[in-house]
């Protein structure tokens, strides 16, 4: 990967077994959580007499960083010093065609020697986790060390809280607190350590410490899992919901050995998968929109939780990372799709089905679509605008959501039973949209950072492309004449839309109210995805002729007129828009300069300076996902027939 990463994916499983290098060399800092937090895993060799520190900091010899690759599924680093040359793999197997695998708990450290002085040499790799990895901070509970390598048969150690509360707080800058965190070795001549903290106070802890010999001549390997058990995983309408990979009753212990017995296929499978997504991308865009979506997609996944329900249906439960921790939020789910649409349909389902379960329920009381699920770990109903207050509702926003969501499912399955089974919701939301849509009152839309606006240009959009979305699930259905009804009311709200918003110079305005104004319009992308021809083709000519040459700063599109910032994610939307490739990347390079060049050290952010870089706020975010827009739309998964 040519791009600086922002911030490295080292462990990428859910939103509280995350960490991540942020710094340019894997040793010049602590490993840490993706909340900046330490979650300090600590990497050493041992070579003849002499200590070499390759992973965070430890008051030893350093080892020189030679190389770093990034791609899907893995991060690769490579090192060296006098004696040896080192190479350190990071993968988190998270193949969506496999979701038993995706969900399993358990991530790879690979450590590979070799001489790099012509000389054979015994070394000895040693990972050591601290147990800040199952506290919300270091110290905050007295943890509890257990040697599970005589019950396991392999060298495998567990620490965890000794007071467990499981599922006990919620909230968005915060770490898991009950569970346990295991590190594990099949080497036949690992060595488990178990190194004890006591702070001032008496507080005791313990951290993990493997050790794997290796041999230069024998050109050997030292192989690591990481895992962590939650427990329970998600509160989900009071009812406490394992983690997906327990649904056919498989342990901790069974996922690690088998995560360490089958690790040569799995990564040959993670291989095989990023050369393929790079080179769709590369097709689609060019290289740096592949290295954009190579850093995006292990951040995306690892934002949600994948559950069950008492059904057996899929969850799939986003957390809203450091935008206010919300669980399941709709208008994160959408610019989420792209990715998950492309690899499986059925975890946008699984995204969506909270939504529509709290919808259906007497505490939701309104005619148009709710914001969210809860504060993740809790999906117990809506907490957005205290839960059921008028005043911070997006109801045009979300109805054009689960609309268009819905509609995209099922497009891209071919399958329109899970549009039945909430069809009054749905249809309910579409009346909303036609009485409610073509001019927006006040409100927030999902931009919500710049407040509430009426006559929103680019939410009216929404509105008319919710509309055409219930459309297409009545032809899918088998309604010609709805499909033909709601196509004629979509049709005639663009054609007022166009009017309504014009400039005078062919772009288009932020709000009706608001001549000479512009904002991106990033949701008429739907319009080309599905093929839909709801505005007439060369529309938005003119208006992306701006973006590009009137409307872009150093590095990237502005939102619109009022800020300096932008979103990362409609960058990429309103880039699809565009009809050429050489137009594409003209918007998405501007991207891809940001997270190089950017000095905020973090997961890649989606809401930044484009005079900066900076971050502005937002970190670690599922909508990061939404950069798979233009892979989905030249696939043509939606493309309505």
């Amino acid at each position: 990967m040519k791009m600086r990463a922002p911030a490295v994916p080292l462990i990428t499983v859910d939103p509280y077994f995350s960490v991540w290098s942020m710094a340019d060399r894997l040793n010049d800092d602590i490993t840490r959580h993706w909340t900046g937090h330490p979650h300090r895993i600590t990497g050493t060799v041992l070579v003849d007499d002499k200590e070499y520190c390759f992973m965070g900091k430890k008051d030893c010899l350093k080892m020189q960083q030679t190389n770093l690759d990034i791609n899907a599924l893995s991060s690769k680093y490579s090192f060296e010093c006098p004696e040896v040359k080192l190479e350190v793999v990071f993968t988190t197997p998270l193949l969506l065609d496999d979701l038993k695998l995706m969900s399993r708990p358990v991530s790879y450290i690979n450590a590979k020697i070799q001489s790099n002085d012509g000389k054979e040499h015994k070394a000895v790799v040693v990972i050591n986790v601290n147990d800040e990895l199952c506290q919300n901070f270091k110290y905050e509970f007295p943890t509890v060390y257990t040697d599970l390598s005589d019950q396991f048969g392999f060298a495998c150690g567990r620490v965890g809280s000794k007071i467990q509360r499981v599922l006990n707080k919620c909230g968005d800058d915060l770490r898991i607190n009950w569970g346990y965190l295991y590190l594990a070795s099949n080497s036949p001549n690992a060595q488990l350590k178990n190194i004890v903290e006591t702070n001032r106070y008496g507080t005791v802890c313990n951290n993990l410490e493997l050790s794997v010999p290796v041999d230069t001549a024998e050109n050997t390997s030292a192989l690591f899992a990481v895992a962590y058990d939650d427990i329970k995983a998600i509160e989900y309408f009071k009812v406490q919901l394992d983690a997906y990979w327990k649904k056919d009753g498989e342990t901790i212990e069974d996922v690690i050995k088998h995560a360490l017995n089958e690790y040569d296929s799995i990564y040959s499978r993670c291989e095989k998968f990023a050369a393929e997504l790079f080179e769709d991308a590369v097709n689609s865009g060019n290289e740096k929109y592949a290295e954009l979506l190579s850093l995006a997609y292990r951040q995306s996944i690892a934002a949600h939780k994948l559950c069950a329900d008492t059904d057996g249906k899929i969850l799939f439960i986003s957390k809203e990372n450091f935008s206010n921790g919300c669980a399941a939020t709709v208008d994160v789910t959408y610019p989420s799709i792209p990715l998950y649409l492309i690899y499986n349909p059925e975890l946008v389902k699984g995204m969506l089905r909270p939504i529509f379960k709290y919808a259906s329920s007497e505490i939701w009381y309104y005619d148009f679509a709710p914001h969210d699920a809860g504060t993740y770990p809790l999906v117990n109903g809506q907490v957005y605008s205290h839960g059921t207050c008028p005043d911070w509702q997006m109801p045009v926003e979300e109805c054009g959501n689960m609309l268009i969501c819905t509609a995209a499912v099922a497009v891209a399955t071919n399958d329109v039973s899970f549009a039945k089974e909430n069809w009054d919701l749905l249809e309910k939301w579409c009346n909303y949209l036609i009485e409610n849509g073509v001019d927006p009152d006040n409100q927030l839309c999902t931009d919500d950072f710049a407040g509430h606006l009426a006559h929103n240009c680019n939410l009216s959009i929404k509105a008319i492309m919710g509309i055409a979305s219930f459309a297409v699930l009545n032809r899918m259905d088998g309604n010609e004449d709805k499909y033909n009804e709601l196509m004629q009311i979509a049709k005639s709200m663009a054609e007022k839309w166009i009017e309504m918003a014009a400039n005078g110079d062919g772009t288009f305005r932020l709000a009706f109210d608001r001549p000479g104004t512009f904002s991106m319009k990033y949701n008429a992308v739907w319009d080309k995805i599905f093929g839909l021809n709801i505005f007439p083709k060369d529309t938005f000519k003119a208006e992306l002729r701006a973006y590009i040459e009137k409307h872009s700063n150093r590095f990237g599109l502005l939102l619109d007129n009022r800020e300096n910032y932008t979103k990362a994610d409609w960058i990429v939307w309103c880039a699809t828009l565009c009809d050429s490739k050489e137009d594409f990347t003209a918007l998405t390079d501007k991207l891809w300069y940001a997270y190089d060049k950017s000095e905020s050290r973090v997961p890649m952010t989606d809401w930044y300076s484009t005079v900066t870089a900076k971050q502005v706020g937002f970190q670690n975010r599922s909508v990061i996902g939404g950069l798979f827009i233009k892979l989905l739309n030249d696939k043509g998964i939606c493309k309505v027939k």
